[in-house]
């Protein structure tokens, strides 16, 4: 898929979100990269055969207190390759990408991966 394309999946994601999650989003960049690096493995402790889709680095939205500011942006990096190694269709492409953006706003609102785990299954 060209990149355009995908990234234009992302922004569709981004505004599906519901309302009240998308007013409370501050200093965030979300941003399409091929793949994770070799410094994105070590960081999260995956193997480089594991499949990273996204990725979200910051300061959690519920651990910001007052003093929080003067901050470069948080960024949730979304990972082309690995998904589209996974999906067959552009209808997969979509929905996994809506799947990956979701989990990775979760993690910007502080949720941790057994909660999305648990939010995902309901």
């Amino acid at each position: 898929m060209e990149r355009e394309r995908f990234e234009k999946l992302v922004e569709e994601a981004l505004a599906e979100l519901p309302v009240k999650f998308r007013k409370r989003i501050q200093n965030l960049a979300v941003v399409v990269e091929d793949k994770p690096s070799r410094e994105v493995y070590e960081r999260t402790g995956g193997s480089p055969f594991s499949l990273i889709l996204g990725l979200y680095h910051g300061v959690p939205f519920k651990h910001r207190g007052p003093f929080y500011g003067n901050l470069p942006p948080d960024v949730i990096t979304i990972y082309q390759q690995p998904i589209e190694k996974i999906c067959y269709t552009e209808e997969e492409i979509k929905k996994k990408v809506r799947e990956v953006v979701f989990h990775e706003i979760g993690h910007y609102f502080g949720f941790d991966d057994k909660e999305l785990k648990e939010i995902e299954n309901l």
